[in-house]
This record gives structure tokens, sequence and C-alpha cells, in this order.
């Protein structure tokens, strides 16, 4: 996960002398680390993305990555050399993002006047797109549906249709190859008939009608003094 360390091991208890150590990265297999037990020496290379984040084992050769980024995806190279002979290790490494909060919440549109006679209430669980995650809705422990792309920092939606007083659980699942995150559907909550709902969807509608007739009839009242007093103003100028 981002920002964890992780430690590659040679599987060494302890390097033996004439051995030496090398640790490599990339496809051009750039060499980050070095360690020679003959001359009990170390040294860790001071290379671009590595700079301060990398520790050698003195002792086992073992390699630590700390605060790790996604930019230290890739694969990384162990080759032991000895004076008898030459061994290699290799290691892939994928970095995750860690999960976003996913949010569940009902399709506003399932609850317009074309559907007032549904029996169906439509969800949608929502979360923003990071590297190598999917979504995906179950019902108990069954795969419903799933959804991941490859653009980042976009918003995933995935729709759910179930029935008003459906007894079932469903949870909404947010999940990258370490880690899940797991969002539990309240159906009597969200899920009211659009009969009932649809008082909850006109409340903004009511407000909005409430302060343009509150405007309309403040204006009229400002127009009707305004015409008073002229015509007052009027009455008195023909008097004089």
């Amino acid at each position: 996960m981002e920002g964890d360390s992780v430690t590659l091991h040679t599987d060494l208890t302890e390097i033996q002398t004439d051995q030496q150590i090398v640790w490599m990265y990339g496809p051009k297999e750039t060499r980050i680390a070095e360690i020679i037990k003959q001359a009990n020496w170390s040294f860790i290379f001071d290379i671009g993305i590595f700079r301060a984040i990398l520790q050698l084992n003195s002792q086992t050769g073992s390699l630590n990555i700390t605060n790790i980024r996604p930019t230290y995806n890739g694969l990384y190279k162990l080759q032991i050399i000895s004076s008898r002979a030459t061994s290699y290790k290799r290691f892939n490494v994928t970095v995750c993002a860690h999960l976003p909060v996913s949010v569940i919440t009902r399709n506003s549109s399932n609850c317009s006047s074309s559907s007032s006679s549904s029996s169906k209430c439509v969800v949608l669980c929502s979360v923003l797109n990071v590297r190598d995650v999917s979504l995906s809705w179950y019902k108990g422990n069954s795969l419903l549906s799933s959804i991941s792309v490859s653009d980042l920092n976009i918003r995933l939606s995935l729709p759910l249709e179930v029935e008003y007083q459906d007894t079932n659980t469903y949870s909404c699942v947010v999940r990258n190859p370490i880690a899940n995150q797991t969002q539990h559907l309240n159906i009597n909550h969200l899920c009211q008939p659009c009969s009932d709902y649809g008082h909850c969807c006109g409340f903004t509608e009511a407000v909005i009608r409430l302060v343009i007739s509150t405007l309309v009839g403040v204006a009229t009242v400002v127009v009707l003094v305004h015409h008073f007093r002229s015509t007052e103003e009027s009455t008195n100028t023909a008097g004089l």
C-alpha cells in the first residue's frame, strides 16, 4: 500500500566472506544498492526516485524501501555473487493507492412522475477512481455486477435496482489487489415508495416556489405603494 515500507529479502541469514550483493531496478537493471562482505563495505547509489528511501541490511543484504509510492512500481533484481557461483532473485513490486470511500445514494430520477407507480428502487454506489480499483455490488456473497476503468481521477458509479420491501443483504465493495472496503445498503433508509419519496424530492421545489411567491408579493406591495404616493403627489400638486 502507498506509504508503507517494503522489504525485499535475500533469504540469507548472514552474508558470507567474499560474497557480493547487488540490487538492480527496472528494465535497464540500474544498480541501486550494493554490499561487498570482503571489504566490509556497503553503498546505496543516489539515483532519482530512490533518493533517501533505501535501507540496506548489512548482515543479510535485504533491501528495505520506505514510504513507498506508485513510482516505485516495477521489477527488482537481486544478484548474489561469490567465488563459487552467482544466483539471482526477482521481485515484481506493485504499489496500490489507499482505497477511496464509496458512497451509496438513491438515483433521484427514479422518483420522477413517470415512475411513480414503479415497485423498483434504483441506488448508485459511487467512488473516485484510483489505480487498480474495482467497484462491485454483492447480494449476500454473490457478485451481481462490477466495474473498473483505466482512467484515473474520474467518478465511478454502479447502479443497483431493488424492490422497496426487499429483505436481502446488499453491499458495495471497493477493491484493489491487496485490500477491500465494504458499504452496506440500507434499503429502508434510502428506498421509500415514490409517493412518499416524492415529498422529500419536492421539498426543494416547494421552497423555491415559496421564495418566488414572496418576492412577487413584495414587488406588488412596492408597486402599489409607489402608485399611491404618485397619486397623492399629483393630487397635492393639483390642489396648489
